[in-house]
C-alpha cells in the first residue's frame, strides 16, 4: 500500500509541478516588467509559489522506481521461464558456460603474463641492457662487468644499474649437502626493482670489495626462509657455509617479491676486481631504472655516447676488433625480457578461443530463434492488448541478460578449475605463473563477455521474431524468413570451426614434424643427467678437481643397470650456452678480422658414445688425450661441411680459440667429427659447434683450464626411477660427501620441454577446434531438424503425390550440404588471412598447407553428411497421413 500511495502522490506532484511553473513564468514577467532584474524576479517568484526542486526529484524517483519495478518483473518471467524450459537453459547455460569459461581461462593467463605490470614500483621505468653484435653472427648477447663500471659512473639517464646471473650454490652443514637456486646481483640491482627486504637489508658498495675479509652477504628469499628456517627473525646474522665458505645472512625478501625470469632461493653479491676486468666477459644479465621522464630512445642515445669512453677506458681486443665485431648497445623494457617468446602464441590462442564464444552465441541464438518460434501465438496475443514492440523487446534481452549473466557464473567456475590444474602442471614456458590469478580485471572480462555474448544472441530473434511479420504469422514467407536467419547462423559456425580447425591442424603438423626431427641423440627417456660443481674452495688446482670427477664416473658406470656414462660442461636443451670466434688454421685474416663464432662445450670421452651421438669421422676424445694435454677438439657435421666441405677432409685439420695478444697460440687437432646434435630444440637449426676436451693446457691465456660445474650423462633402463637417482647420489657421495647433486631430470624431460610451446599452444587450439566443430555440427543438425518440423505437412503431401523416401532425404541432405560448403568456402578464405599471424608458431610447414586444409575440409563435410543424413532419414519415415492432418 505503501508503494500505491508514493505514486498516486508522485502524479499529484506531477500535475502541481506543470501548474506552479505556469504560474512562475507569469509572476516572473510581472516582476520584470515592475522593475526588477531577471534574477531578482525569478527568486521572487520562487519564494512566492515554493520550491520546485522537491517536486522534480520526487518525480525523478516515481520513474527509476517504476523502471526498476518493470525490469524486476521481467527478470521473475525470464527465470520462471527457464526453470519450465529445463532442457532448453540446460544446453543455453553449458554452451555459455564453456565459451566464456575458456575465453576468461585464458584472458586470465594473457593478462597475467602480457597485460599486468611487474610487481616494482613504477616498472615502466625499467629496463634490459643489451648488446647486438653483427660481425660475430651471434644475435643479441649480454653485458661485461666492464661495460657495467661504465654505465654506471658516466650515465645521466639511469637511476640505478646492476647486473646479474643465476647457477647453484652449495650448502652444507644444515642436514644433507643442498644444491639451492642462486641469483649473483651487484649493487644497484635490487635498488633498481625497488623492492626492499621485509627484515634485515640490500646489498651496499662496500659488500662488492673483494679485497673484504668479512664473510659472503646472502639474502634469503622468503619460500627459502619459510622452508629452512621456520620464518624465524633471529635467521639475520646467521652463518652458513655455502660453496665451503663462510657467509652471512643479511636480509629477508618480501614474499610478493619476483626476480626477472628465474626463481632464486639466494641472493648473492658479485665481486669484481677491477684491476683484472677487460673489454670481452661478455656473460651477464643487467637492468637499470630510467630517470623519471627519460624515454627508451634518450636512454639509448646515452649509451651510444658511452660506448667509446668504454672502449677507451678497458683493456682487451684491438678496437679494429670490436669494430668488425660491430658491438652496439641497446635497451628495451624489461617486461619484453620476462615475457620473452610467448606473446605471439598467447594472442594466437585468444584469438581462437574467442571464435570458439561466437560460435557459441551462434548456437545459443538458433536457440533462442526456436524458442521464440514456440512463443508467435503468445507475441500476437500481447500485441493485440497493446504491448509494443519495444516492450516485447525488452522483455527478450532481459531473458539473454539473465542466461548471460548465469553463464558467466559458470564459466567463472570453470576458470577457477582451469587455473588450479594449470598451477600443478605449471608449464615451464610459461613466465609469471604466480601473477596468474582470477582479479577483477578477470572479473571484469567475464562480465564484459557475457555482457556481448547476450547482445549477441538476444538481438537477432529479438528483431527477427519481434516485428509485425513476426508477431503471430505462419505464412510461408515468414518460415522462410525464420529458417534464412538459422541457415545464415550455421554458416558463421562453420566458417569459424574450419577457421579454428585449420589452425589446430597446422599445430598437429607442426608437431608431427618436430617429432621426426632426428635431436642427434636416441632414446632420450634412457639418458639420467644430474649435475655437480666443485667449488675452488674444496679444491684450487684443476687436474686435482678433474681426477675427481673422473673418479666420480667410474663409481657412477658401476652402478648396477648403467650401460655408458659420461659428463660435459652442458647437455643438450638445458640452457646452458657458450660461444666464442674460432680461428681455421690455413685460412689468412686481415688484421683485427674476427671469424664467425661457434658454439663450444666441453666434453669427457664416452660422451658422444652415451648420447647416442654417431662418429661421422676420426674418433673420440680419450682420458689418454686429457691426462697428457694434447691438444685436441672434435667438431660438429655442419662445421666441417661449412669450412672443408667434407667430414673427412676436417680431420687433421688445426682450429683454435680466440685469445687475447699476450696468450700463447696454439693450433689444436681436429680428430674427430660428430653428427649434428640440435642443442636447443628440434625447432632450432643445430649449431655449428666445437667440442674441447674437459681438461687442456694453454687456453684462454690460462696455463691449465677445466670445467667445474659439469653434467653427468648415464645410459640406463632404470633412468628416471628414484631407486636408480639414490644409487647415483650414493655413488657421488662416495667420492665426495660435500657435493650436492642437483639439476635431476632425464633428457626426455628436457626435450619435451623444448617443445612445450607447441605443445600448449597444440592441446589449446585442439580444444577451440574440438568443441568448434561440435557446436557447428549441432548448428547443422538444428537447423535440418527444424526444417523437417517445419516442413511435416509438406512432407507428407509430396509423399501422398509419389515422392519416393531417396528423393526426400536427398532434398534435407542436400540442404544441411550446401549450408556446410557454404560456411566451407567462406571458412577457407578467411583461414587463409587469419593463420599468417601462426607463421612464428609453425615448424616444416607454410600457413597454406594444403594437406592440413585438404583434411580438415574431407573431416567437416563428413560430418555435415553426418548430421544432415539423421534428420533427412527422420522426414522420409513420415507417415502421409499423420502428416496431413497437421493443423
Amino acid at each position: 500500500m505503501g508503494w500505491i500511495r508514493f505514486f498516486r502522490r508522485a502524479k499529484w506532484d506531477r500535475e502541481r509541478l506543470e501548474e506552479i511553473e505556469s504560474y512562475l513564468q507569469i509572476e516572473t514577467d510581472e516582476n520584470i516588467a515592475r522593475g526588477m532584474t531577471p534574477q531578482a524576479a525569478c527568486e521572487a517568484a520562487h519564494r512566492k509559489f515554493g520550491n520546485v526542486t522537491r517536486v522534480r526529484e520526487d518525480i525523478y524517483m516515481m520513474n527509476t522506481i517504476g523502471v526498476l519495478d518493470s525490469l524486476g518483473r521481467d527478470l521473475r518471467y525470464a527465470f520462471r521461464g527457464m526453470r519450465r524450459r529445463p532442457t532448453f537453459t540446460l544446453a543455453a547455460l553449458l554452451t555459455l558456460a564453456l565459451g566464456i569459461g575458456a575465453n576468461t581461462a585464458v584472458f586470465s593467463v594473457v593478462n597475467g603474463v602480457l597485460l599486468k605490470p611487474l610487481p616494482y614500483p613504477n616498472p615502466e621505468e625499467l629496463v634490459s641492457l643489451w648488446n647486438r653484435a653483427p660481425g660475430l653472427n651471434s644475435g643479441d648477447i649480454p653485458m661485461s662487468p666492464s661495460m657495467y663500471f661504465t654505465y654506471r659512473e658516466q650515465s645521466r639517464t639511469f637511476q640505478n644499474i646492476g647486473l646479474w646471473t643465476t647457477g647453484g650454490r652449495s650448502v652444507t652443514g644444515l642436514g644433507e649437502p643442498e644444491q639451492v637456486r642462486a641469483a649473483a646481483v651487484t649493487d644497484g640491482m635490487l635498488q633498481a626493482l625497488r623492492v626492499h627486504p621485509v627484515l634485515g637489508r640490500w646489498f651496499s658498495e662496500a659488500d662488492e670489495n673483494p679485497a673484504t675479509q668479512a664473510p659472503d652477504p646472502v639474502i634469503l628469499t622468503y619460500g627459502y626462509w619459510q622452508r629452512r628456517f621456520g620464518g624465524e627473525a633471529s635467521a639475520i646474522g646467521r652463518s652458513l657455509t655455502i660453496d665451503s665458505q663462510p657467509s652471512q645472512i643479511v636480509g629477508i625478501m618480501p614474499e610478493s617479491f619476483r626476480f626477472p625470469n628465474f626463481d632464486p632461493e639466494m641472493i648473492f653479491v658479485m665481486r669484481f676486481d677491477r684491476s683484472r676486468l677487460f673489454i670481452g666477459n661478455f656473460a651477464y644479465r643487467s637492468l637499470a631504472r630510467l630517470k623519471p621522464g627519460v624515454t627508451l630512445a634518450e636512454a639509448h642515445a646515452d649509451l651510444e655516447r658511452m660506448l667509446p669512453i668504454w672502449l677507451n677506458a678497458w683493456p682487451g681486443p684491438s678496437l679494429q676488433i670490436i669494430d668488425n665485431w660491430k658491438v652496439a648497445p641497446f635497451l628495451r623494457p624489461l617486461m619484453n625480457d620476462v615475457v620473452g617468446n610467448v606473446r605471439s602464441m598467447l594472442w594466437v590462442v585468444m584469438g581462437t578461443i574467442g571464435i570458439v564464444l561466437l560460435i557459441a552465441c551462434a548456437n545459443v541464438a538458433n536457440l533462442m530463434l526456436v524458442r521464440a518460434d514456440g512463443r508467435r501465438q503468445e507475441f500476437a496475443v500481447r500485441a493485440a492488448l497493446g504491448a509494443g514492440r519495444m516492450r516485447l523487446m525488452r522483455e527478450f534481452l532481459v531473458e539473454s541478460f539473465a542466461l548471460g549473466a548465469v553463464g558467466a557464473v559458470l564459466g567463472l567456475g570453470l576458470t577457477y578449475a582451469a587455473l588450479s590444474l594449470l598451477a600443478k602442471i605449471a608449464p615451464a614456458n610459461l613466465p609469471r605463473l604466480g601473477d596468474i590469478s582470477v582479479d577483477p580485471p578477470v572479473i571484469a572480462f567475464a562480465a564484459a563477455a557475457s555482457v556481448l555474448s547476450s547482445l549477441f544472441f538476444g538481438l537477432i530473434p529479438a528483431i527477427r521474431r519481434i516485428t509485425p511479420v513476426g508477431i503471430g504469422v505462419r505464412g510461408a514467407s515468414a518460415n522462410r524468413e525464420r529458417q534464412r536467419t538459422r541457415s545464415v547462423l550455421v554458416v558463421v559456425q562453420m566458417a569459424l570451426a574450419l577457421v579454428l580447425l585449420v589452425s589446430s591442424g597446422l599445430m598437429i603438423r607442426t608437431f608431427v614434424a618436430l617429432r621426426t626431427v632426428s635431436p642427434g641423440f636416441v632414446r632420450p627417456e634412457e639418458i639420467q643427467t644430474v649435475r655437480i660443481s666443485i667449488p675452488p674452495s674444496q679444491i684450487q688446482d684443476v687436474e686435482r678437481f678433474t681426477r675427481m670427477q673422473h673418479d666420480i664416473l667410474e663409481k657412477i658406470a658401476a652402478v648396477p643397470g648403467v650401460a655408458s656414462a659420461s659428463f660435459s660442461a652442458s647437455v643438450p636443451m638445458d640452457g646452458r650456452v657458450s660461444w666464442d670466434p674460432v680461428f681455421i688454421e690455413g685460412k689468412n685474416y686481415a688484421a683485427g678480422e674476427t671469424p664467425p663464432s661457434r658454439r663450444f662445450k666441453y666434453v669427457s670421452p664416452g660422451y658422444f658414445k652415451t648420447m647416442g651421438a654417431s662418429m661421422i669421422a676420426g674418433r673420440d676424445i680419450t682420458w689418454t688425450d686429457i691426462y697428457q694435454r694434447r691438444k685436441v677438439a672434435i667438431i660438429s657435421e655442419n662445421f666441417a661441411r661449412e669450412v672443408w666441405g667434407d667430414p673427412i677432409a676436417a680431420i687433421g685439420k688445426g682450429i683454435r680459440e680466440a685469445v687475447g695478444p699476450s696468450a700463447r697460440l696454439f693450433w689444436r687437432e681436429v680428430v674427430g667429427v660428430v653428427q649434428d646434435i640440435h642443442e636447443d630444440g628440434p625447432n632450432q637449426k643445430a649449431p655449428s659447434m666445437v667440442y674441447w676436451p674437459v681438461l687442456m693446457e694453454d687456453f684462454y691465456g690460462n696455463s691449465t683450464y677445466g670445467a667445474r660445474a659439469i653434467a653427468y650423462v648415464i645410459r640406463s633402463e632404470r633412468a628416471g626411477t628414484e631407486t636408480f637417482l639414490a644409487d647415483v647420489r650414493r655413488a657421488v657421495w662416495s667420492v665426495n660427501p660435500n657435493l650436492p647433486v642437483f639439476l635431476i631430470s632425464t633428457m626426455k624431460e628436457l626435450y619435451d620441454r623444448t617443445l612445450a610451446g607447441t605443445s600448449f599452444t597444440l592441446v589449446m587450439l585442439a580444444i577451440a577446434g574440438g568443441m568448434a566443430l561440435f557446436l557447428g555440427l549441432i548448428g547443422i543438425y538444428g537447423v535440418i531438424a527444424y526444417a523437417v518440423s517445419q516442413s511435416t505437412r509438406e512432407i507428407g503431401i509430396r509423399m501422398a503425390l509419389g515422392a519416393e523416401q531417396r528423393a526426400l532425404r536427398k532434398m534435407f541432405l542436400r540442404h544441411g550440404l550446401q549450408l556446410a560448403a557454404i560456411g566451407m568456402v567462406i571458412g577457407v578464405l578467411a583461414a587463409a588471412g587469419v593463420t599468417r599471424f601462426m607463421s612464428s608458431l609453425l615448424f616444416g610447414i607454410t600457413p597454406l598447407d594444403p594437406m592440413t586444409y585438404g583434411a580438415v575440409l574431407l573431416v567437416l563435410l563428413t560430418t555435415a553428411t553426418f548430421a544432415s543424413y539423421i534428420p533427412a532419414r527422420r522426414a522420409s519415415a513420415v507417415d502421409p497421413v499423420d502428416a496431413i492432418k497437421v493443423d
